[in-house]
């Protein structure tokens, strides 16, 4: 297949070591003729909730008959995801073509995949220069191939947590270095701020930013949301307030995902987004791997008439919400857990509370996630804790009661292979 074929040679220039730097994406898109300075965007950064607050922006956008571009990391299914244009994904021989464009300008120098992606998606967005494009940053942001606009529309800081560490120094491993990283960089334009896990979090990033010059929005002084009795989301800024119908996804953190996407959206004027748009739009965001309830396939057939949700979290803030919403059921909860090497197990699990049964499998594909095996012998502190090698066996071995609830997570790379397989 020639898209993968092109992928693997892409992934051989990566350097062996990575200097922090944005030297190379920049000379790349000079030659290409800096495509990133021809295009309109939004640019979301923080720990978790990115790509859950882009889905509910392009789902507005779509009703208000606004075209979008989208770059976001890492795929679920194909990579394809990662690069939507004009509202659809770009096909395999559109995206092979592509890379070769960018492969040819490289001249096999030294880069990072990333920075080949975004080249690759800069160069395709400058063809759409009336687009809203939706870029999510990668790890961090200084250092971020993403971070070389010389100007956006706004800033989003979606909730920022502990996670990829390995990519800082030992003593720099702390939640402050995190939010300087995802902030200290930010445009001057329009920042708006999502609700985050505690005060000092938020006061810390306030700090970060303080001499932006940017108009600041921020959760809770000036957006705010309630969920109101007979089911209606109410959501109210600066600009008045709205009654809306319930948004269609799962959960807490995600209704502050879509309260932010709102926000951001009457921020910017020149987009005139009418209620209306805001009304139909959130009740068809797409949010693949986010608390994401399979209804029909391979997988569904297995637990016949009970719920079964796949969801990509994969580090504490992730299952600190995840938890959130599983505390809001009144059932047994079965968690599958998958997740990569790097990561801190017990600290991921340790946020789930009465769970039933955990089965640990191993990820398939993926050679940097830990054995099932070694992840049971871990998390030794769990009662009911088994291994089983694939998903499959993990469902047909859970001794499932009426109402109950299976959860498949701890890593994106797992709810990928769970999607394929379903």
């Amino acid at each position: 297949m020639k898209l993968q074929k092109i992928v693997s040679r892409l992934q051989e220039l990566h350097p062996k070591e990575i200097d922090l730097s944005l030297d190379r994406i920049k000379d790349l898109c000079k030659r290409l003729g800096n495509p990133q300075d021809k295009i309109k965007a939004i640019s979301i950064v923080g720990t978790n909730g990115k790509y859950s607050t882009i889905q509910a922006m392009f789902a507005i956008l779509k009703k208000a008959n606004i075209k979008c571009n989208i770059y976001t990391s890492p795929h679920i299914k194909s990579i394809n995801e990662r690069f939507v244009f004009d509202n659809e994904e770009l096909n395999d021989e559109e995206l092979a073509n592509l890379f070769e464009e960018i492969e040819s300008a490289n001249n096999n120098e030294p880069i990072t995949f990333f920075e080949i992606l975004s080249a690759a998606y800069y160069l395709k967005a400058s063809q759409y220069p009336d687009n809203i494009n939706l870029i999510e940053t990668g790890l961090f942001h200084r250092f971020d191939a993403t971070n070389i606009l010389k100007n956006n529309l706004a800033s989003i800081i979606t909730s920022i947590g502990l996670d990829h560490l390995d990519w800082l120094p030992e003593n720099e491993q702390t939640v402050e270095k995190i939010i300087y990283e995802k902030t200290s960089t930010l445009l001057n334009s329009n920042i708006i701020i999502a609700k985050q896990s505690d005060r000092e979090i938020t006061n810390h990033i306030k700090k970060t930013i303080s001499s932006n010059s940017s108009n600041k929005i921020f959760y809770n002084e000036d957006y705010s949301f309630t969920i109101k009795e007979n089911d209606f989301f109410y959501y109210e800024d600066r600009f008045g307030g709205i009654k809306l119908p319930m948004p269609n996804v799962k959960g807490q953190f995600q209704l502050e995902n879509v309260s932010t996407a709102i926000a951001t959206l009457r921020t910017l004027k020149e987009f005139d987004i009418k209620d209306d748009h805001i009304r139909k739009g959130i009740t068809k965001i797409n949010s693949i791997a986010r608390l994401q309830e399979i209804k029909s396939g391979n997988l569904k057939e297995l637990v016949k008439d009970h719920q079964l949700f796949v969801d990509g979290s994969h580090n504490p803030l992730g299952a600190k919400v995840l938890n959130e919403y599983l505390e809001s059921l009144n059932c047994n909860k079965h968690i599958i857990l998958g997740m990569m090497a790097n990561k801190d197990h017990n600290e991921y699990m340790s946020y789930f509370k009465d769970v039933t049964t955990l089965t640990t499998i191993d990820i398939p594909n993926q050679p940097n996630s830990i054995k099932g095996k070694e992840l049971k012998d871990k998390l030794n502190g769990f009662k009911n804790v088994n291994y089983k090698e694939s998903v499959e066996e993990a469902i047909k071995s859970i001794p499932i009661k009426e109402n109950d609830i299976i959860l498949i997570t701890g890593s994106l790379y797992l709810a990928g292979e769970v999607l394929n397989l379903n």
